[in-house]
């Protein structure tokens, strides 16, 4: 396990993760940035990070994650979900307790397309009986 470095490919909303594992120290980069530097909010770091926790990685691997599209929150679970995947190529035996806390699954979710003659995917406009 030298120099062995591990891809997986996370997505969530409309953003895209390409993460790498590499054994190391811990060290979180995302788009060339720390991660403190890249996610201002301690939730948002503690996402990304809980993968690790469940399985009793932290510390044993350091992971860089380019990351595009979508905003803070779904660039986040993009990566969590790519640092899982990776994680289950490492160990297969790390896949029942990331699947038990729902990480490997893609999270289907997405924003409800607008329609036309309404003001939002929902929301219509005012009706006016007079």
């Amino acid at each position: 396990m030298a120099d062995i470095a591990y891809n997986a490919t996370g997505k969530r909303k409309d953003s895209v993760a390409r993460v790498t594992l590499t054994p190391g120290s811990g060290i979180i980069t995302v788009n060339k940035r720390t991660v403190d530097d890249y996610f201002p909010r301690e939730t948002l770091r503690m996402i990304i990070r809980m993968p690790l926790e469940v399985t009793s990685m932290s510390g044993k691997f350091d992971i860089t994650a380019n990351v595009h599209g979508g905003g803070m929150s779904g660039q986040a679970g993009a990566i969590r979900h790519g640092i899982s995947k990776a994680l289950t190529m490492i160990d297969g035996e790390l896949r029942p307790p990331l699947k038990k806390e729902g990480f490997i699954t893609r999270d289907p979710r997405n924003k409800e397309r607008k329609k036309f003659g309404q003001k939002s995917a929902r929301a219509r406009f005012q009706f006016s009986k007079r």
